[in-house]
C-alpha cells in the first residue's frame, strides 16, 4: 500500500510547518500544535545510527565546539513540496576548535533528544580544526516514500 502524494505533502507539511494535515480521523485532522517547537540538527560518527535508534546522542559528533543546531517547524524554516521537506535557511553548526572527525549521518530530534528522523550522508564530512559543517539552503531534504 502506498501514501497519495498529497497525503505525503500534507503529513511533511503537519511535521515540518506546523500546518494541520486534513481528514485524518475527522474533518479537522490532526492539528497543529500550540507550540510548534523546533527539530534540532544533529551529527553522527561512525555509520551507527538505523531504524532502532532511539536517542540523539547515539555516536554523536564530539569535536571541540559542536553544538546541535535548531530550526523551527514552521513556513519560515521547512519548505515542503512534492513529497520531500527543504531547509529554508543554511544550517550552520558551530566551528570546530579540533579534529579530525568524520561525520557520517545526520539526525533530527525534538523534545528531550529523541531522535525521530536520520540519514547517513551523501559522503562522509571530515571535520578539522577550523571547519564548520553546514548543509546549504534545500541540502536538507527528507522525503516519504
Amino acid at each position: 500500500m502506498s501514501a497519495t502524494n498529497l497525503f505525503e505533502d500534507d503529513l511533511l507539511d503537519h511535521i515540518f510547518t506546523n500546518t494541520t494535515c486534513p481528514n485524518v480521523g475527522d474533518a479537522a485532522g490532526l492539528l497543529a500544535s500550540a507550540s510548534p517547537g523546533s527539530f534540532a540538527i544533529s551529527l553522527h560518527t561512525g555509520n551507527t545510527i538505523s531504524d532502532t535508534s532511539t536517542v540523539q546522542t547515539d555516536s554523536e559528533a564530539a569535536y571541540t565546539g559542536y553544538a546541535r543546531e535548531t530550526v523551527a517547524r514552521s513556513v519560515a524554516g521547512w519548505t515542503v513540496a512534492s513529497g520531500t521537506a527543504t531547509n529554508d535557511a543554511a544550517i550552520t553548526f558551530t566551528i570546530s576548535t579540533s579534529g579530525p572527525e568524520t561525520e557520517t549521518d545526520v539526525g533530527l530530534g525534538g523534545f528531550a533528544g529523541v531522535l525521530q528522523i536520520w540519514s547517513t550522508l551523501d559522503a562522509d564530512l571530515i571535520v578539522n580544526n577550523g571547519v564548520t559543517p553546514e548543509f546549504a539552503i534545500s541540502a536538507l531534504a527528507i522525503s516519504l516514500d
